[in-house]
C-alpha cells in the first residue's frame, strides 16, 4: 500500500494539474472578458504574473502567453486613465513563459511572433536626472515600441523604449535592444548589433570582419 506521504504528494501533483487546466484565461471565461479583445483560440495559461490595465490590452486569435507571464497597461490597478490600445498582441503568437510586457503609451506585435521564456519589453524606463530623488521616484518619458510580424525573441532578451523592431528579425537569447531594426536581420549582443542581414538575390550576409554569405532556402525546397 502506498504510504501517506506518496499518496498526498500524488494528491497534490493531480489537483496542480486540475488548476492549471480550469485556470487558464481562455474566450469566455470572466477574466478574458475584462481585456478590450481576446481571440478565439487564445489562452493565458496559469498560473499568472501580475496583471493589469486588461482594459487597454488587445490579444489577437490563437495566441498561446505561457505561465507567469506579467502583461500591464500604466503604472498600477488603480491609475484612471489609460491608452485605449496600450498593448496589442497578434494573432498566432506565442509567447514564452514568465514573459514580462509593461507598457504605459503603446506597445505592439505583429502576427506570427515567437518570444522564448523571461523575454522583457517596455516602452517606458526610469529618469535619473534629479539627484535629490530616488531613480525609482523619476518616470522617463514614454516611447512606443513595436514588433514586426513573424520575429523571433530569444531567451531573456530585453527589448527597450523607442524600439521598432522589423519583420522576421531573429533576435539572440539575452540580447538588449533599442533603436530600429530592419527587416530580415539577425541581430545580438549588448547593446544588439546586426550580425547578418538578408540581401537579395545574394543571401543571409554576415556583418563581421570576415563576411560569409547563407544561401536562402524557401519553403518546400528540397
Amino acid at each position: 500500500m502506498p504510504s501517506p506521504r506518496r499518496l498526498m504528494n500524488r494528491s497534490i501533483h493531480a489537483a496542480w494539474r486540475w488548476l492549471e487546466r480550469v485556470g487558464d484565461v481562455a474566450p469566455g471565461t470572466a477574466l478574458a472578458d475584462e481585456f478590450a479583445a481576446f481571440g478565439r483560440g487564445s489562452c493565458l495559461a496559469f498560473p499568472l504574473g501580475t496583471l493589469f490595465g486588461t482594459g487597454s490590452i488587445h490579444v489577437g486569435q490563437d495566441t498561446l502567453i505561457g505561465k507567469y507571464s506579467t502583461l500591464s497597461v500604466g503604472y498600477g490597478p488603480t491609475q484612471a486613465a489609460l491608452p485605449e490600445r496600450g498593448l496589442v498582441i497578434g494573432d498566432r503568437c506565442v509567447l514564452g513563459a514568465r514573459v514580462c510586457i509593461t507598457a504605459h503609451e503603446s506597445i505592439s506585435i505583429g502576427d506570427d511572433v515567437w518570444f522564448g521564456q523571461d523575454v522583457f519589453v517596455s516602452d517606458a524606463s526610469h529618469g535619473y536626472q534629479d539627484p535629490s530623488l530616488p531613480v525609482g521616484l523619476q518616470f522617463g518619458a514614454h516611447q512606443p515600441v513595436s514588433i514586426g510580424s513573424g520575429s523571433w525573441i530569444g531567451h531573456g532578451a530585453m527589448v527597450l523604449p523607442g524600439t521598432t523592431i522589423g519583420r522576421n528579425v531573429v533576435v539572440a537569447a539575452g540580447s538588449v535592444v533599442r533603436g530600429t531594426i530592419e527587416d530580415h536581420a539577425v541581430i545580438g549582443g549588448v547593446p544588439a548589433k546586426v550580425i547578418r542581414r538578408l540581401e537579395p538575390g545574394v543571401g543571409w550576409v554576415s556583418q563581421g570582419t570576415s563576411p560569409d554569405v547563407r544561401s536562402v532556402a524557401l519553403s518546400g525546397e528540397g
